[in-house]
């Protein structure tokens, strides 16, 4: 199995180290002669999901990225992949990838000084949750499941083919949402 980890800014090497943890391989995806190579799933990194729309753009890799996900290939965006994947921000009016039926707010527990860690559960299991201005899923579309609730807000959410957390699971030592991820991935093959 090979992971293609989305390396236009953020947190990505975070992600390829707990998938190197959990033994599966990864390469970085930087252009479109990287999304050209074979891969079983994607993720989207946290960051700035504004300068990641901007790139994903100029380096011709939105379309691409779509089509591939809109076509079954498994993905999993943390924070600003959650916003990148979303069909619906709130306040906001252009298409992103666009994606997974989720209308989310994004900042939605303010700038930097809002940002903080706690411990809930993430389908079924107690996790640690790292929240970086982070944002928080206002409302899903009967077919998205959403696996965590933290503070009566919606901050994991899976639709078919589609994973998306608002905290990064990358920056703490579970593995678990990463298998929970790759499990997907193995399911879907």
């Amino acid at each position: 199995m090979k992971i293609g980890v989305l390396a236009l800014q953020g947190a990505f090497i975070e992600h390829e180290r707990i998938l190197n943890k959990i033994g599966v391989d990864s390469f970085e995806i930087r252009n479109i002669k990287d999304w050209s190579r074979e891969k079983d799933g994607l993720i989207i990194p946290g960051g700035e999901s504004t300068t990641q729309f901007k790139l994903l753009n100029e380096l011709e890799l939105l379309e691409p990225i779509k089509n591939d996900i809109e076509s079954g290939l498994p993905v999993f965006g943390t924070c600003a992949g959650l916003i990148l994947l979303a069909k619906t921000v709130e306040n906001e009016d252009f298409d992103r990838i666009s994606t997974m039926d989720i209308n989310v707010c994004r900042n939605a527990y303010g700038r930097q000084l809002g940002s903080f860690y706690t411990e809930d559960m993430f389908a079924g299991n107690k996790i640690p949750m790292t929240f970086i201005r982070a944002p928080y899923i206002k409302g899903v579309d009967k077919d998205v499941e959403v696996l965590s609730n933290v503070g009566n807000h919606i901050v994991a959410a899976r639709e078919k083919n589609q994973l998306v957390t608002s905290f990064h699971p990358e920056l703490n030592e579970s593995t678990f949402v990463h298998e929970y991820f790759i499990n997907m991935v193995a399911n879907k093959k």
